[in-house]
């Protein structure tokens, strides 16, 4: 079975119940999720221990559990789906399921992952026309902003909005000159 097709229907049964459970609920596992996912990205030793079968069920619901930052006691709609991942040996799974959860969610809310990459950091003024430019492009929609600095720009500045990507960096421009030089 198609790999992606079982993380997206965890998470689609995670999200109808946390929304069942109340309107703060689904937020909050999003919440949780987006953690797991950050965890899964600064710590690539995660998913080796999450795939060991050496290390017990237990632990690693323990460790998805910190590396979400739940309370095992007062996040028990978490703590169940765990166990239900740990009983349906999915476990290994989680990383997967928590970026489905996210992408449902912000589906589900209209919500957009705006990156902005420049090659020196933003001055405030300059970042706040752009994220009002931005916000006026979604047409109401909300966002999530993530600016990063990338030297290797040399200038100018990368917006990607979901699916869609604005590179007015200065090493685009070169590249395409390049192209264009070399097919002449």
């Amino acid at each position: 079975m198609n790999d992606g097709l079982i993380p997206r229907r965890y998470a689609k049964a995670l999200l109808e119940t946390a929304q069942q459970q109340g309107a703060d609920k689904d937020t909050h596992i999003y919440d949780l999720t987006r953690r797991l996912i950050d965890s899964f990205a600064s710590e690539p030793g995660l998913q080796d221990a999450v795939n060991n079968p050496f290390v017990t069920d237990a632990d690693k619901e323990l460790l998805l559990t910190t590396a979400a930052g739940a309370d095992p006691k007062t996040d028990r709609l978490y703590a169940d789906f765990l166990k239900l991942l740990a009983e349906n040996h999915r476990l290994g799974m989680a990383r997967d399921i928590a970026i489905a959860y996210a992408e449902l969610y912000r589906q589900k809310h209209n919500i957009y992952q705006v990156t902005v990459t420049s090659a020196a950091p933003l001055a405030p003024d300059a970042a706040k026309r752009l994220k009002a430019m931005i916000e006026q492009h979604l047409k109401g929609a909300q966002m999530e902003y993530t600016s990063l600095v990338d030297p290797d720009l040399i200038g100018g500045l990368v917006v990607s909005v979901g699916n869609e990507r604005l590179d007015a960096s200065i090493a685009n421009e070169l590249k395409q000159l390049r192209l264009k030089l070399l097919s002449k």
